[in-house]
């Protein structure tokens, strides 16, 4: 899952406006949110701020390995897996 994040630092300033950075935020607040529901389904939701198109990448790596501590089998991992690939193809990174 790491792939991803590594592609988008690797991106260069005008791929990461033409969208690749929007996407990566779009799936790193999906998996924060993921998490959550997991860790605290009845707590409130707290939406991953937007931090600018140059820490998407961070996020996507927060949120990733945040989901992985609390995924539950072998199922959601799949699952958060098959997101993140939809997500960088999408991205074109």
């Amino acid at each position: 899952m790491d792939h991803f994040a590594d592609r988008l630092r690797a991106a260069p300033q005008s791929r990461l406006q033409r969208g690749a950075a929007a996407e990566a935020l779009a799936l790193a607040r999906e998996l924060a949110l993921w998490a959550q529901r997991i860790e605290d389904p009845s707590g409130e939701q707290r939406v991953m701020p937007d931090a600018g198109m140059f820490a998407a990448a961070d996020q996507i790596t927060v949120a990733v390995h945040d989901l992985a501590v609390v995924l539950r089998d072998e199922g959601e991992v799949q699952e958060a897996v098959r997101l993140v690939e939809e997500a960088q193809k999408r991205a074109g990174v």
